[in-house]
């Protein structure tokens, strides 16, 4: 295991001092480019040893910054994989029963089990197949800059653990169509809805069972044993450096932090958060809102979500849904983003929709004005998502300092602006 750098934080140039004429980063802080670089050679699957000691490096890299640092016990519901994994299992054995006529009646239950069961948990809902399970610890980092006693707070949101990585990610289909069909993937602004794929399995054996099918059950149960066997994959995968996916947001808080200890803003508290477990679809989340959100006042608090930053394009999210879209609360507060960005120079694409998981939905239902700060490449695409490629070298700076020119920026307008509630 390398040690960790020892070098202290610097004075923190500006966000367009990054970069020279032809964007090459030239001037990344020392500290931000230590912290991301070191972090990526850690294993950091949720709940790991090695997720924990990221934890406990970013937290001392913000204290050095100025802030005031917590490193915040929590747990989170094993997920994604495993569970999931096992209802498709169960939707397999019961359309292979089902398609013999065997146990109709049970078969037909257990089929509408395992459909509830994946979109309940996909969706963050009420996971009552995780329940089955012990919880386990994580850790959550809660840094604070500026006046405790601010009316308004700034939550920017981030999260330090990593994920496995499986042949599902290869993004090479991807790419391939995206040459060959530019027009098409211009106008999709929405992610393909590849859980319902996943969902498809359970509930076309489920149709089949109720209708007498014969063909339903086997195509339901044939996608159904195809997403055991990619789960299984996953589940038996090993970890992903994770710099794009999500050290890119850490390097943005750690580069605001200094920024914001070099030229302080009044009036505003910001806390800089990074939640542990958040790769099996949100884990420490859960544990932040429960301590935290009953004392942020939902008309003078804003959630700045940040999950991979790196890629060659920073994109604000609208929305998200692995199952049904929901948009983020408060469109105003995504209408600011996208103002004080445009006025910093920092450019910024508008419009798209995620069909994946993040923080930010937790914040958004309740009641919160909820932004995401996303980054794809020219086909829409996270860069090197889930992939063994997601290392430092493949970080592209140059959006990371757009990000943190544009929490800066929000962080300005909502201390300045009177206006804003």
């Amino acid at each position: 295991m390398p040690e960790p750098p020892t070098t202290s934080a610097p004075s923190a140039p500006h966000p367009r001092d990054w970069l020279d004429a032809t964007g090459a980063p030239v001037a990344v802080p020392a500290s931000v480019r230590e912290l991301l670089e070191h972090l990526a050679s850690l294993p950091r699957a949720p709940g790991s040893p090695g997720e924990a000691e990221a934890a406990q490096l970013f937290a001392d890299r913000l204290a050095t910054a100025g802030a005031d640092v917590e490193v915040e016990s929590a747990i989170f519901q094993e997920g994604y994989a495993g569970p999931i994994g096992a209802l498709c299992g169960l939707a397999t054995l019961t359309g292979l029963l089902g398609r013999r006529g065997r146990r109709r009646r049970l078969s037909t239950a257990v089929a509408a089990l395992a459909a509830v069961g994946i979109a309940d948990d996909v969706s963050n809902g009420a996971r009552f197949v995780r329940g089955l399970r012990a919880p386990r610890a994580t850790q959550n980092v809660v840094a604070r800059i500026g006046a405790p006693e601010a009316e308004r707070t700034l939550v920017i949101l981030a999260h330090h653990d990593a994920a496995p990585t499986g042949r599902v990610f290869d993004d090479r289909a991807q790419h391939w169509a995206g040459q060959r069909f530019t027009g098409i993937i211009e106008r999709m602004d929405t992610g393909l809805p590849l859980w319902w794929a996943v969902l498809a399995g359970p509930l076309l054996t489920l149709a089949g069972l109720l209708s007498g099918r014969r063909r339903l059950i086997t195509f339901g149960t044939i996608l159904s044993a195809l997403d055991t066997a990619a789960f299984a994959d996953i589940a038996t995968s090993p970890t992903v450096p994770g710099a794009n996916d999500n050290l890119s947001a850490l390097a943005v808080q750690l580069a605001l932090a200094e920024r914001l200890r070099a030229e302080p803003v009044a009036g505003l508290s910001v806390l800089l958060v990074s939640c542990g477990a958040e790769e099996v679809i949100q884990g420490g989340i859960y544990s932040f809102a429960a301590r935290h959100f009953p004392t942020l006042d939902r008309s003078r608090t804003w959630v700045l979500n940040l999950d991979t930053v790196g890629s060659p394009e920073l994109v604000l999210l609208e929305g998200e849904g692995a199952i049904v879209m929901e948009d983020y609360h408060h469109r105003p507060f995504r209408d600011l983003v996208c103002r004080v960005a445009d006025t910093a120079g920092a450019p910024i694409r508008r419009g798209l929709r995620a069909r994946n998981s993040t923080d930010a939905v937790i914040a958004s239902r309740a009641g919160y004005p909820t932004a995401t700060l996303v980054s794809v490449d020219r086909f829409k695409a996270l860069s090197n998502y889930h992939q063994l490629s997601d290392t430092a070298a493949n970080v592209h700076w140059r959006t990371v300092a757009h990000a943190v020119l544009v929490c800066e920026q929000v962080a300005r307008e909502l201390a300045a602006n009177l206006w804003l509630s």
